[in-house]
């Protein structure tokens, strides 16, 4: 395929690491490299920039500066920034493809006032809004864009069905060197962390922080069960930050501790947000990925742990059994189900040639899942945008 007619945009509303960004960056990196006319534009800091350096053209744009203190302020003073960059950059481009709710309302307010821009939107999950401005918001940034992608047979079925919406199925990517293995004084360093540098203590690493979405009360009750039966291992959770405040369920999570008979910065330790490199060390260094998700667009951590070489535990939603089969690529419990959790999490530790065939599966599957090829289908679609809008 030859370079993009026209300019385009991929919109994030955040620069922050989370998997919505990670999916937008890595993208828009093989489409450079694929010779797409391609920018990357995100509300934040800049003078900080993105996560991490990137070869493709991008613009990050000022957060709010009064964003207000609940969560239907944050999105609607985020739409309205958002809406008001995106609108000096617009004659840029002729596709702006938005990455979430908000970058969608956004780039729809350009679209409406007048851009020539034709607007396409990957829905990677739906949130659990609480309030009708924030449902209906949520819906229209489903119901307004042009074109709709999903990232799984899933959701697909679910925007169909919920909310009579088509859309076409663009799988996630992973780049196989993103976390290249760090050097052997490193992985003892990051294990001495959690307290791993003593004989025998197994890892396991969580990854999204503490919130709903990730299961995270279920691994620790899980967690709690292991070391009722003598099983010495930590949680070691990264990441945390996340549009939406998850303040209350994390407190209440973290409370719940002492009686289960666990203890804060022993058996689980919370590591926060950690760049890049750390996290590609982690990846390295624990000894499993423990990722009980209770809902997920795609889960682009699984993908990631299996790049590096590490087995992975997640839970039988429909999302994850479109790639992964229980016993062969990942461990797959019951979701929500603190039992069956325990269970994997005890096979894990216990079980030395389990973890190699899952280590073998994983590595097996990820050819599937290049950035190359994403962005290959996502051109297609662009192209196929374009060939409408032209009549």
């Amino acid at each position: 395929m030859s370079a993009s007619p026209g300019g385009l945009a991929l919109v994030s509303h955040s620069t922050k690491p989370r998997g919505g960004l990670v999916h937008t960056l890595s993208l828009a990196e093989e489409l450079h490299r694929q010779g797409v006319d391609v920018h990357l534009v995100a509300l934040g800091d800049p003078s900080v920039g993105l996560f991490r350096p990137t070869e493709v053209p991008h613009t990050v744009l000022p957060g709010p500066t009064k964003a207000g203190s609940t969560l239907e302020q944050r999105v609607f003073a985020s739409i309205d920034t958002l809406a008001g960059g995106l609108a000096g950059l617009a004659d840029r481009f002729d596709l702006i493809h938005a990455q979430d709710c908000i970058a969608a309302r956004a780039a729809v307010r350009v679209r409406d006032a007048g851009s020539r821009a034709t607007v396409v939107r990957t829905v990677h999950h739906v949130d659990d809004f609480t309030t009708q401005a924030l449902i209906d918001c949520q819906r229209q940034a489903i119901a307004e864009p042009d074109r709709v992608l999903v990232v799984s047979e899933q959701w697909r079925g679910i925007l169909r069905d919920e909310y009579g919406r088509a859309s076409d199925v663009v799988p996630n990517g992973v780049d196989l060197d993103r976390f290249p293995e760090p050097p052997p004084e490193v992985l003892a360093r990051l294990r001495a962390r959690v307290g791993a540098d003593r004989p025998g203590r197994f890892v396991f690493l969580a990854v999204g922080g503490v919130e709903p979405r990730k299961g995270s009360v279920h691994a620790f009750r899980a967690l709690a069960r292991l070391k009722k039966d003598g099983i010495d291992a930590v949680l070691a959770v990264v990441g945390g930050h996340s549009f939406q405040d998850y303040t209350a369920y994390r407190d209440a999570s973290l409370a719940l501790l002492p009686e289960l008979g666990l203890t804060l910065g022993e058996d689980v330790v919370l590591l926060g947000t950690v760049s890049e490199q750390e996290l590609g060390g982690w990846y390295h260094a624990a000894d499993a990925l423990a990722f009980p998700s209770v809902k997920e667009g795609w889960g682009l951590a699984v993908l990631e742990a299996m790049s590096a070489g590490l087995p992975v535990i997640a839970t039988d939603l429909p999302v994850f059994r479109e790639y992964l089969v229980h016993a062969e690529s990942a461990l797959l419990p019951s979701v929500a189900d603190d039992v069956a959790l325990a269970g994997a999490m005890r096979t894990m530790v216990l079980d030395a040639g389990l973890r190699q065939r899952l280590i073998t599966g994983g590595t097996a599957l990820l050819p599937r899942f290049s950035w190359a090829a994403s962005a290959r289908r996502h051109r297609e679609i662009y192209a196929d945008v374009r060939a409408l809008v032209a009549g």
